[in-house]
Parts: C-alpha cells; sequence; structure tokens
C-alpha cells in the first residue's frame, strides 16, 4: 500500500510539471462549452390533463339497453386523428408556427417537428381500483415560446373533446343507417325464402319431414314394425296351434242321459260353466254389434270377431248335420260346454284367432307403408334435401334478421342517450406552463462542463509527463534500471529563484480561483446572458 502511494505521489509529481497547459486546456474547455451551453435554447413544456368519465347515472341506467361504446378504442382513434398531419397543419394555422414554412419540406420538417413534442398518455392514477377504468388523459407539448405551448395544447384539448364526441355521434349515425340497409335488405330476403318454403310444401305434401322425422327415419320404423308383427304372427300361430292340439286330445265330457240313471240338468247348474256353440254365438253377436257401435266395418277388432262369428256358425251347422246323420260324437260335440277344460282351451283358441286376425290386419298396414316408402326411395331423400337447404336458408336469414333488428334498436337507443350525454369531459388541469424552463439544466451543464475540463487540463498534464518522464527519487530510478543508487545530489536554489517559483505559484493559484469565480458568475447570470446571447446570435 504503501508503494501504491508513493507511486502515485510521484506521478503527482510528474505532472504537476506540467500544470500550466493543464489549466489552459481547463480554461479553453471550460470557455467554449460554457458558451455552448448558453446557446443551447430554452424549451418550455404546457399540458393540461383531462378526464373523461364514462360512469355517469345515465350509463347505468341504460346499461345492458344501449350498445356500450368503446371509449378507450374511440379515445386511441382521435388520439391517432389529433396527430394526422391534417389536424397539425390545422393547429400550426391557428398557432401561427407556419409563417416560416414556405416550401413543402419546411412545412414536412415543421409538421414532424410538431409530432415529435406532442404527447398524449394515459395519467397513472392515484388509487388503483381494478373495476373502475383509468381515463386521466395527460396532453403535453414543448416549445422554445411559451405562450406557443399554451395555445398548441389548448387547441389540442379542445380538439380531443370535440372530436371524440363528434366522432361517436357521427359512427352511431352511420351505424343506424347501415343497420337499416341490412335490415332491408334481409327483410326481402326472408319474405323470398317464407314463399319458397310454402311453394315447395305445397308441391310435396306427405314428403315432407314431420315430427316422426324424416323418410330414413321413417322407412326404418315400418320396417322394424314389420318385423315385429311377423315375429308376434309366427308366436300366436305357434300358440294356436298348440291349443288345436290340445283340443283335438281333450275328450268332452258327456252326462249320462236322463233315463239311466242321471240326474236331470238344472236350468241353473251351467251359468257359470262353459257355454255350447249357441251360446257363444250368440255372445259373439253381441260383441260384434257392440263393437260395430264405436268402430267402422275396417277395425282389425270388428273383423277378427266377424270371422270367429262365421266360423262359430260354420261350427253350428257342422254339428247340426252330424246330429241328422246321427254321428255318435255328435251329442258329445252339442254338450262340450259340459267339460270346462275343454271349454277353457276353446276359448283360448279364440282369443288367439281374434290376435291374430288383428296382427295379420296390423300387418298389412304396415308392409302396404313400407311398400309406399321403398317406392320413393329415389324421390324422398331429394326431397327431403332441398327441404333441409330451404329450412336453413331460411332459419340463418330469420337468425341474422331477428339480430340486425336487435342491433338496430340497441343503436337508436344509444343514439338518444349520446346525445343526453352517456360520456362526460372533466378538464382536471387547464393548459399550463412553467416560467422556468424544463431544459436544459443550464447550472447542471455549467457545472459537467467545469468538471470536463479540470479533468481533460488533469489528462493533458498526466499525458505529456507519459510522454517527458522524469525521475522523482533515487528509489524509482533504481527499481526502472534495476541498477543500485548510491546516492543523490539535492538541487539548492537561490532566493531570488525561490521568490521567482512563489510568484508563479501565486499567479497560478490565481489563476485556477478566477476560474472558479468565472464558474459561478455564468452560474448566477445563466438565464438572462443566454437569453441575451441567443439574441446576439439570431
Amino acid at each position: 500500500m504503501q508503494a501504491l502511494i508513493e507511486k502515485i505521489l510521484n506521478e503527482g509529481r510528474g505532472a504537476w510539471r506540467f500544470r500550466r497547459y493543464a489549466l489552459l486546456t481547463a480554461w479553453g474547455v471550460c470557455l467554449i462549452g460554457w458558451f455552448v451551453v448558453y446557446t443551447i435554447p430554452d424549451t418550455y413544456q404546457s399540458s393540461a390533463r383531462v378526464n373523461v368519465d364514462t360512469r355517469t347515472a345515465l350509463s347505468i341506467v341504460v346499461d345492458g339497453l344501449v350498445v356500450r361504446p368503446d371509449v378507450e378504442a374511440q379515445l386511441n382513434l382521435v388520439r391517432q386523428t389529433l396527430l394526422g398531419r391534417a389536424n397539425l397543419e390545422k393547429v400550426a394555422q391557428q398557432v401561427g408556427l407556419d409563417v416560416t414554412a414556405r416550401t413543402a419540406a419546411e412545412r414536412q420538417a415543421l409538421l414532424n417537428s410538431i409530432i415529435s413534442r406532442i404527447e398524449i398518455a394515459l395519467e397513472p392514477p392515484m388509487v388503483r381500483d381494478p373495476r373502475i377504468p383509468n381515463t386521466l388523459f395527460r396532453i403535453s407539448f414543448s416549445d422554445s415560446n411559451r405562450d406557443t405551448a399554451l395555445k398548441v395544447v389548448d387547441v389540442l384539448l379542445n380538439s380531443f373533446v370535440e372530436d371524440t364526441i363528434g366522432s361517436d355521434r357521427t359512427g352511431t349515425a352511420s351505424a343506424e343507417r347501415f343497420l337499416r340497409d341490412q335490415l332491408a335488405d334481409y327483410g326481402r330476403r326472408l319474405a323470398e325464402s317464407e314463399n319458397r318454403l310454402a311453394e315447395f310444401k305445397k308441391k310435396n305434401v306427405g314428403l315432407v319431414p314431420g315430427d316422426e322425422g324424416g323418410y330414413f327415419n321413417r322407412l326404418t320404423t315400418e320396417m322394424q314394425e314389420v318385423k315385429r308383427l311377423q315375429a308376434a304372427l309366427v308366436v300366436a300361430n305357434s300358440r294356436r296351434a298348440e291349443l288345436q292340439r290340445q283340443l283335438r286330445g281333450e275328450s268332452p265330457f258327456v252326462p249320462p242321459a236322463e233315463g239311466m240313471g242321471a240326474a236331470p240338468r238344472s236350468n241353473g247348474s251351467n251359468n257359470n260353466g262353459p257355454r255350447d256353440t249357441a251360446t257363444r254365438i250368440q255372445e259373439t253377436q253381441s260383441r260384434l254389434d257392440d263393437l260395430l257401435l264405436r268402430y267402422t266395418e275396417k277395425h282389425p277388432e270388428v273383423i277378427a270377431t266377424r270371422e270367429t262369428l262365421d266360423e262359430l256358425k260354420a261350427r253350428q251347422q257342422q254339428e247340426l248335420a252330424a246330429l241328422r246323420r246321427g254321428d255318435p260324437g255328435a251329442a258329445a260335440l252339442a254338450n262340450a260346454s259340459t267339460n270346462p277344460i275343454y271349454q277353457n282351451i276353446q276359448t283360448q283358441l279364440n282369443q288367439v284367432d281374434v290376435e291374430i286376425a288383428a296382427l295379420r290386419s296390423q300387418l298389412g298396414d304396415r308392409q302396404r307403408n313400407e311398400s309406399e316408402l321403398r317406392r320413393l326411395v329415389d324421390t324422398a331423400p331429394e326431397v327431403e334435401a332441398e327441404y333441409a337447404r330451404l329450412t336453413r336458408d331460411y332459419d340463418v336469414t330469420k337468425a341474422q334478421y331477428n339480430t340486425l333488428l336487435e342491433r338496430l334498436e340497441k343503436a337508436r337507443l344509444s343514439g338518444d342517450a349520446e346525445q343526453t350525454g352517456v360520456v362526460k369531459f372533466n378538464i382536471v388541469d387547464p393548459p399550463s406552463a412553467g416560467f422556468q424552463p424544463i431544459f436544459p439544466n443550464r447550472p447542471l451543464f455549467l457545472f459537467a462542463v467545469l468538471v470536463v475540463g479540470v479533468g481533460l487540463g488533469c489528462g493533458v498534464a498526466y499525458l505529456m509527463h507519459m510522454l517527458r518522464p522524469v525521475f522523482a527519487t533515487g528509489r524509482t530510478l533504481g527499481e526502472v534500471t534495476g541498477l543500485p543508487v548510491l546516492g543523490t545530489v539535492t538541487r539548492s536554489w537561490v532566493e531570488k529563484y525561490r521568490a521567482q517559483l512563489r510568484q508563479g505559484l501565486v499567479r497560478y493559484a490565481a489563476a485556477s480561483a478566477l476560474l472558479f469565480v468565472v464558474f459561478v458568475v455564468v452560474v448566477v447570470a445563466q438565464q438572462p446572458a443566454s437569453r441575451l446571447l441567443r439574441q446576439v446570435l439570431s
């Protein structure tokens, strides 16, 4: 550490030899730098703040009923419009900045200069609330003339407010005109779609899909029903065959004759038992009459009951014919009702016959429907496709028409709300500008020039020391040469030379102090002196 300090002192002693060059360099740099700082023009900044309030009482009342304006997008659009060429030319003309711009190049340079000095930005709110949008705008402009800066900000503020409201109203009116034109066009297209759909339904009655579905759905349903009825018919025929087999294997019970010791039958002894063929014919006829009162001749139950009645009458005729021939089993057939098992089988057989008749009738209807649908296999799908296309076009047109109608009503209500005032502009700070320029900071710049000048002077002295080095001590000479230093001879000064040296140091100190005195004077008088200097130079 001691060696480092000694080295620094030696370098300083070597550079001290060229102190006059350092002082001259510092004086030259400071004078030139201070002159340049004085010639820098002052820049004044004017600014204004305006708050765009979209949370008015009217906006709360009409919330959800009108089209909410995108205020931020409108403000951005207006901000871009303010910085447009046409608006800037108007600003320059109103303020008087275009007096010196005569050529196109000068006017373009003027507009570019104005754009670079205008600032329109959102101010951060003092209290951050995510529920409240930030709509505090700050408009600022910088110029060498304070009055000009104030006028430009005032013109921009008025244009900002007026253009925002005007663009909003103009946009609403344009939207209403557009929606009316589109609504008329879609109304015409909707009427045409309705007419085409109605004509198509008239031409293709029975082929248009209904609630039961389309062609293939109906065909599939009929095919499934045919299969189901065929399966049910097979089961019913199997039951009928089994009942007939059981009926043939069951012997009717024939009571002994009265003369052979059998007790005579009471008239009411078989009221609840099986009945004979005549009784069954009578009951079937009664049932047929009752069904005819409720249904037509083509009803499946009427048809089945009539077939059963015909079979009973035919059986009665067979029994009568057997009795006339004297067939021994005729008496058994005539009195088969006396066997309850036989009669029960016969009843089930009759029910199965009725069921089979009903199934055959239903199967025939389903088969006819299936045949009819299969006959239309080349026509119905095309009709359904055309109907689906017409319906789709109609639905799309109707939905679009209803949407446009709803938006038109909202646009009308929005226009009325805008006339009343949904957006409110509050000028927080009117255009204002400080009396002190914001640029340059001359005291700081002047001090920076002084520091740079002193630094460059020291650098020049050290550079000259490096070019013309000397050994300040014998130790330094030994370290550099690597040879032992046996001794040093000091220099003794005559009193006259000592006096001259002291005078030179005094003059150097005075020149250095004068530099700092001049710096203080320059800083104190920088405002009026710089203005006077710029006037002289201009």
